[in-house]
């Protein structure tokens, strides 16, 4: 009997997942730049004034309703598009953007080593590379409290890696990260005061602080049942294939979960006999990838902020803070939840909010979009690369 992943590779699936695919990357580029909001001008210069509909003595610029036309108006409608177009970028600029991109590059570079580490180098470089942009493009596209884990064991066992051992692989790296937030936040609150790692404003501090403890709980947690299910119990995850495949449309493929656990018991076995200088190894890596994901913002920002070496610390601290609310958040990609988070953690940098909403579409141009569609364009062509390498017997 067939395994029920062979049809998830079929031409139809797979065109529908591109037509899929390049659809939500074009609308949610097209929403981010063309999104309008309401930007500070010279006095009696605009069209439009604010009128604090909510009461709350803030200015939300993308609120309507906080805004009536006006023919001496202090505040103008624009798009983030037009708004790019108008600034003074400087050679100083591009340099820093071009730092960013390298910085993104460099992460990627640390995921390959890390998968191919823990392939024991069966993956090549070629293989490697697929694999974690196929990754990066099925976390684009799911929920951050999912990510592409789901998806990235089905990526490697089409690379002829046993899918029990794909799965182990597959929880070491989820296990990894998740590790590099539970040893790193600690110390980030250790060097740096909590005022300076959320925002002033009262309210968005209560809220972004209790969203923050409530995200790190959940991270640790999930770090413990990946290391016991790994380390300590791997039968864990044999009971919980078989606890799935009970559902009625998964029932009778119920012998191949029994046979992807064991997999995953020996490969448990395997890494069990892993010496401490590999694990350190593959967590340095993890650090690596990391910490270049988090200079690409630390780049953006220097590209148009002066900003000395105790502040890129302080960016960097605010960082983690910014992305285990994308790792929590119930939107593709963190869509939305990053990109308000983005402005409240950075707002004591720059109070410009039109700069700080520059500065994010540009983080997630490079961060995000390109993962889409890049990953629309590979997936076809890594279908027919990997057509000829059948899928490992369950």
């Amino acid at each position: 009997m067939k395994s029920p992943l062979s049809k998830a590779f079929s031409g139809k699936r797979i065109f529908l997942a591109v037509f899929i695919g390049l659809a939500i990357s074009g609308w949610m580029l097209y929403r981010s730049i063309s999104a309008q909001h309401f930007i500070d001008v010279q006095s009696g210069t605009g069209d439009y004034v604010w009128v604090d509909t909510n009461k709350n003595g803030k200015v939300d610029h993308s609120d309507a309703a906080e805004f009536k036309a006006s023919e001496h108006g202090d505040y103008q409608l624009e798009t983030i598009s037009s708004t790019m177009s108008r600034m003074n970028w400087s050679v100083y600029s591009w340099l820093w953007i071009g730092a960013a991109i390298l910085f993104m590059v460099g992460r990627d570079f640390f995921y390959m080593i890390r998968i191919r580490m823990l392939t024991e180098n069966k993956l090549g470089r070629k293989a490697a590379f697929y694999v974690v942009i196929l990754w990066e493009f099925a976390s684009a596209l799911s929920p951050g409290v999912v990510g592409g884990t789901a998806v990235a064991m089905f990526i490697l066992n089409r690379e002829t890696i046993p899918f029990g051992k794909a799965t182990a692989i597959v929880i070491i790296t989820a296990f990894m990260d998740n590790l590099f937030f539970v040893v790193m936040i600690p110390l980030v609150f250790l060097f740096i005061h909590h005022r300076d790692l959320f925002p002033e404003a009262e309210a968005s501090a209560f809220f972004l602080t209790w969203w923050f403890w409530v995200g790190f709980a959940i991270i640790f947690t999930v770090c413990l049942l990946l290391y016991l299910t790994i380390f300590r119990y791997p039968k864990l995850a044999t009971y919980f294939l078989l606890f799935v495949f009970r559902l009625p449309f998964l029932k009778r493929w119920k012998f191949i979960a029994a046979e992807w656990g064991k997999d995953i018991e020996r490969a448990s076995r395997e890494f069990k006999q892993k010496n401490r200088s590999f694990w350190l190894r593959v967590f340095m890596a993890t650090f690596g990838s990391w910490i270049s994901r988090y200079l690409v913002i630390n780049a953006i920002l220097a590209a148009f902020l002066s900003l000395g070496f105790l502040d890129h610390i302080k960016i960097m601290g605010k960082q983690l803070i910014l992305w285990l609310f994308m790792l929590v958040s119930p939107t593709p990609g963190g869509s939305g939840v990053a990109e308000f988070a983005f402005g409240e953690l950075l707002y004591s940098f720059s109070s410009s909010f039109v700069l700080l909403t520059v500065m994010a579409i540009l983080w997630r141009l490079i961060s995000y979009f390109p993962y889409l569609f890049i990953g629309s364009f590979l997936l076809p062509a890594w279908i027919r690369r990997t057509r000829r390498q059948a899928f490992s017997k369950p």
